[in-house]
């Protein structure tokens, strides 16, 4: 039961961290891609095979 007094602080600590990093890459706008997706659903193009080199 002691072992919880340890476990429950480090699990809080190390989820605050990751939320906190990942509050990080939302704010400097990491996951945006305005040319990505919303372009390549419209075109008529598909890239199944690739050009080859």
């Amino acid at each position: 039961m002691n072992i919880l007094a340890y476990l429950i602080p480090i699990s809080l600590v190390l989820g605050g961290i990751g939320l906190v990093f990942f509050v990080y890459t939302v704010k400097s706008r990491q996951y945006d891609d305005p040319e990505g997706d919303a372009r390549r659903i419209l075109s008529d193009e598909y890239d199944d095979q690739p050009k080859q080199d």
